[in-house]
């Protein structure tokens, strides 16, 4: 699976926005290239909300387990909740593994899991993971919004 197959899939869900940065964004340089993934029907990335997930493609001076420095690799980074962090992962995957999930390696115990280079094992759970993310998205916005 390509990161473009991944970002259209995620374009069809409902007020989804999709940021990747670059020269021009005003953010960092280190984040250019990568995706964020947000729920934000208004198109406008939300000041105090994290995204519900990533696309890297590069290491970051905390986060070089993945070995995202090596020629086409990526990650794709999906807040799934503490509970399912441990059913989704693999126990025997490290987190330099193509094709299998395996706790974040920074954000795990937050909740995190990633997938380097999604391929016929982990492709369609990706995107049924990253739908899950995008729903618990919007539901945690419609909450804010109503009790405002």
């Amino acid at each position: 699976m390509e990161i473009q197959e991944i970002l259209d899939a995620v374009r069809a869900f409902d007020g989804v926005l999709v940021v990747i940065p670059d020269e021009g964004s005003g953010m960092p340089e280190l984040a250019w290239g990568d995706a964020f993934l947000y729920y934000a029907p208004d198109g406008v990335m939300p000041e105090r909300t994290q995204p519900y997930a990533t696309i890297v493609t590069k290491n970051y001076p905390d986060d070089m387990a993945s070995r995202l420095d090596e020629p086409d690799r990526f990650r794709v980074n999906i807040h799934v909740g503490r509970d399912q962090v441990g059913m989704l992962t693999d126990a025997g995957a490290q987190p330099m593994t193509k094709d299998a999930f395996v706790p974040h390696p920074l954000y795990g115990d937050a909740g995190w899991v990633s997938v380097v280079n999604p391929g016929p094992v982990t492709s369609d759970r990706v995107i049924a993971l990253l739908r899950d993310a995008h729903a618990a998205a919007r539901a945690r916005a419609n909450r804010r919004v109503s009790e405002s």
